[in-house]
């Protein structure tokens, strides 16, 4: 039998130290308080649903609101490409307190739904959100259970900050927790694999070294501390990964010991590290494919406060660490520029057995 809403509550709360893992709800210390902060955690924060102890169908009006996070890549060493035509990446992950919200529950149709808000998206089964409920369907055995999934994005296409792939993490563990929590964290992390390279680190705390196409994921526990700031600038034009790779030149890329890069940016953090351990192994096929945005990393390293400049992943965002001294001017600057977006951010974490929370709210 599955327990009631309130024991869920308190179970979940007790799990996320004291803050439920979607929306950081906190329980009062009063019995009295604390049965009219579950009925308001039920009806306005959208509880998310606790394992049950039975194979029965779980079934809820609750949605649950998750945020899904971005990604930069502090480092990014292209190792080697392989004979299945991949290549073998290194490199330091950290979740970014700018992304996408998913709205997902259960239904009871007998087959998902999905809607976007952004324009192009694709709302058939080659959407990740929907292959990654598929996904969890299979290899939980719950064959009969559907969802209802709203994705609210603010995240661009093709930018290097996986927000793909973390719409795709975020769908795995909403989707366990409607279902009653069939699988583990560590069944999530090893069926993501399954579904892209990226997808695999959203389900880190926020920090992770990973190697192999990106699905190797080595948590670092404790991540880098939230609240680090940054300035993501993503200009309109867009690059496809695999344009990327085809203008690699393999003869050009750096030399760096991964792991030692990996070593530097934690014992250093990411201010004091000095430029020359932010290497981005795609930044230069990248900007041979598109010189603008040369042009743009050239004039964003002149902006005074901001400490490393680099592109993310394959591009074309370019993240900024630290912050403009004078941030009026540099939002008028670039973020008023015809073709430019800028989104202020900070690094960010999880507590165990909790999801990401947007900051901004």
């Amino acid at each position: 039998m599955a327990v009631s809403k309130a024991l869920a509550t308190f179970l979940i709360a007790t799990a996320c130290g004291g803050a439920l893992p979607i929306h950081g709800f906190a329980p009062s210390s009063s019995a009295a308080v604390h049965r009219q902060s579950v009925s308001t955690a039920i009806s306005q924060k959208h509880l998310p649903l606790y394992a049950t102890d039975s194979d029965d169908e779980t079934t809820s009006s609750d949605t649950l609101t998750l945020f899904s996070p971005c990604k930069i890549n502090l480092f990014l060493r292209i190792i080697r490409k392989r004979p299945d035509g991949f290549h073998d990446l290194a490199s330091l992950f950290q979740a970014v307190g700018f992304g996408d919200t998913l709205h997902l529950s259960l239904t009871e149709k007998d087959a998902d739904e999905f809607s976007c808000n952004m324009e192009g998206v694709p709302t058939d089964s080659s959407n990740l959100v929907l292959r990654a409920l598929e996904l969890m369907r299979q290899r939980t055995e719950k064959t009969d259970v559907f969802f209802n999934a709203n994705l609210v994005k603010r995240c661009p296409a093709q930018a290097g900050l996986g927000g793909g792939s973390a719409n795709a993490a975020t769908a795995m563990w909403g989707a366990n927790e409607l279902m009653g929590r069939p699988a583990t964290l560590d069944q999530l992390i090893e069926w993501s694999g399954e579904l892209g390279s990226d997808i695999t680190f959203f389900l880190s705390r926020g920090t992770a070294y990973c190697t192999g196409r990106g699905e190797i994921m080595t948590p670092i526990d404790p991540p880098l501390p939230s609240g680090s700031k940054l300035s993501i600038v993503k200009p309109d034009l867009g690059l496809s990964t695999p344009m990327v790779f085809k203008a690699l030149d393999y003869d050009q890329l750096s030399k760096e010991d991964p792991e030692d890069l990996r070593d530097t940016f934690l014992k250093e953090g990411v201010v004091k590290a000095e430029d020359k351990y932010y290497i981005n192994d795609l930044e230069q096929p990248a900007f041979d494919c598109l010189p603008e945005l040369k042009a743009l990393k050239d004039e964003l390293l002149e902006v005074e406060g901001f400490d490393h400049v680099m592109m993310s992943g394959s591009g074309t965002s370019i993240f900024c660490i630290g912050e403009p001294a004078d941030k009026d001017g540099f939002m008028k600057e670039f973020d008023s520029r015809k073709g430019v977006s800028v989104f202020n951010s900070e690094f960010i974490n999880r507590e165990d057995g909790c999801w990401f929370e947007d900051p901004e709210n």
